[in-house]
């Protein structure tokens, strides 16, 4: 419990950044106690699933029995998660069957710990997913928000390129789904930006056109780089040079372009949700 304290004070400390976990993708989950109906945080190991869904393993360590949180999920589904940019509530499905086993299989073949923790633990190990639920970007300063987001794009590609790195000439099914999972995800934000914060930047600062401009430029620009790393991610053989070759070209061009966007932090400040 004193570890797990540890790394949640450290986690909340740093937006998410932790140490001893650098690289790993790291979050926090708090449910309801299924007795005592108290809320209780675990930091736990996370696998992108798409552009929203998470999912989390009940590993315990290779404990023979489930942790105390998928006891405390199964009797109360609505949990909270932190991934350092955002707090949100999300809904927790205990997937079984086909589904379960398929997903598992993936999570081994991108790191043989999660087959070693199950034969250890002589069980089943759970797989959940997590739906967050939307209600709106959090309050506070609109610039703090964005830049929340572009640290998590930012250890989210640094991730994806040790990934591709180790992945040696296979291209595994749970890498390609973390490759998807970041071009949805940059999509997303970029979308939001030219319809909700773009348009109102410019009626209320005009002298900032020039700069706007720039920045639609380079998302068009990106655009077209996460088009391309689509099509490589598309073929059944990905040569693994070629899928590097464009995820470095991304990460350049993605590291600029969100460093320009936060010129115009101070003035995103002034806004405040």
């Amino acid at each position: 419990m004193d570890f797990n304290r540890q790394v949640i004070e450290e986690f909340r400390a740093n937006d998410g950044r932790v140490g001893m976990f650098e690289g790993g993708r790291l979050l926090l989950l708090t449910t309801t106690g299924a007795r005592s109906g108290a809320r209780h945080t675990t930091p736990l190991g996370y696998l992108p699933d798409g552009p929203e869904r998470l999912l989390v393993i009940a590993s315990a360590g290779g404990s023979p029995r489930h942790p105390a949180w998928f006891h405390n999920l199964v009797a109360n589904p609505r949990v909270t998660i932190e991934t350092g940019a955002f707090t949100m509530e999300a809904d927790a499905t205990v997937l079984a069957g086909e589904e379960r086993d398929r997903l598992f299989a993936r999570a081994v073949e991108s790191d043989a710990g999660w087959g070693e923790y199950e034969e250890k633990s002589g069980r089943t190990l759970p797989i959940v997913a997590l739906d967050p639920i939307h209600v709106g970007p959090p309050s506070g300063p609109l610039g703090q928000t964005i830049k929340r987001t572009h640290d998590a794009f930012r250890r989210e590609l640094d991730s994806i390129r040790r990934e591709v790195a180790a992945s040696g000439s296979t291209l595994g099914a749970q890498l390609r789904v973390n490759c998807l999972t970041f071009c949805q995800g940059l999509d997303n934000h970029h979308q939001g930006e030219e319809l909700m914060v773009f348009p109102g930047l410019e009626g209320a600062h005009p002298e900032l056109a020039p700069v706007i401009a720039r920045l639609r430029e380079e998302h068009e620009v990106l655009k077209g780089l996460l088009a391309r790393l689509r099509a490589v991610l598309a073929s059944d053989a990905v040569p693994t040079g070629a899928l590097s070759a464009e995820v470095d070209r991304l990460t350049r061009e993605v590291i600029a372009h969100l460093d320009h966007e936060e010129e115009l932090v101070p003035v995103l400040d002034e806004i405040v949700l």
